[in-house]
């Protein structure tokens, strides 16, 4: 979630993809209110959209809860970022754990045993394969159901969070992870209307804007791009992409 960026605008390249992997538009019809599908761009893979509405529906309804409510200002982008930059601030107030929403890390070992072919429950050894997986993390965990928010960190960061989701998913402890990102209609002509960064003290800094975001950091092409490539194993995978509806003055 930092705000360490490049100065190259955002471009079609052959690491960006309209998602043309994903389910039928015509699936996130039905699972999505028309205000939904105007306010965000809207991507499922291996059927994530159902998968949360119809097995997850507390955890739906406050997802589409928090998302019709999410406006963030153009004064908010123009603030300087860091570690944990203003945006992602703002949705952990929508994600919060006295609603069952907390950042989580998976830590699990592999118990390995070696049986004899032909011969029914002949152990030959076992072991133990300790921190097997560990580290993996999330930031928001509501029972089975993961969510993670990548506004303007290098896309690389889409890979961590996409392995982190299938570690859990192949682990057993999710059955559908969803990524809130910056859409692709959130580009360089977008910032470069918001003029100049912001200071801490609120002052008008000398960098334009739009010199924070690049190709090469978190927006919605970067993502589908990995998801039509399969980083994210077998588990479902819903897209949600931050537009200029999201923004008020």
């Amino acid at each position: 979630m930092s705000a360490n960026a490049e100065e190259t605008p955002i471009e079609v390249d052959d690491d960006v993809s309209n998602g043309r992997g994903s389910d039928s538009a015509k699936l996130i019809e039905q699972v999505f209110e028309p205000e939904l599908r105007t306010k965000f761009e809207i991507f499922s893979y291996r059927n994530a959209a159902t998968i949360l509405q119809t097995s997850f529906p507390d955890q739906f309804s406050q997802i589409t809860r928090a998302l019709l409510e999410f406006n963030v200002s153009s004064s908010l982008i123009r603030r300087p970022g860091g570690s944990k930059g203003p945006i992602a601030k703002y949705v952990d107030t929508l994600f919060i754990e006295d609603d069952g929403w907390r950042e989580a890390r998976i830590s699990a070992d592999l118990h390995v045993k070696l049986l004899h072919a032909k011969k029914r429950n002949s152990l030959i050894s076992s072991y133990v394969r300790v921190g097997f997986l560990d580290g993996h993390r999330i930031d928001f965990l509501n029972g089975r159901v993961a969510l993670d928010l990548e506004w303007n960190s290098k896309d690389q960061t889409y890979d961590r969070d996409l392995y982190a989701f299938s570690a859990f998913y192949d682990a057993g402890a999710i059955d559908v992870g969803v990524i809130v990102t910056r859409g692709s209609s959130l580009d360089t002509a977008y910032f470069r209307s918001l003029g100049k960064v912001l200071n801490k003290d609120g002052s008008e800094g000398a960098d334009e804007v739009y010199r924070k975001f690049g190709a090469s950091t978190t927006w919605m092409g970067k993502l589908l791009y990995r998801l039509d490539a399969g980083r994210n194993g077998g588990c479902p995978v819903l897209a949600i992409g931050i537009t200029p509806k999201c923004i008020t003055e």
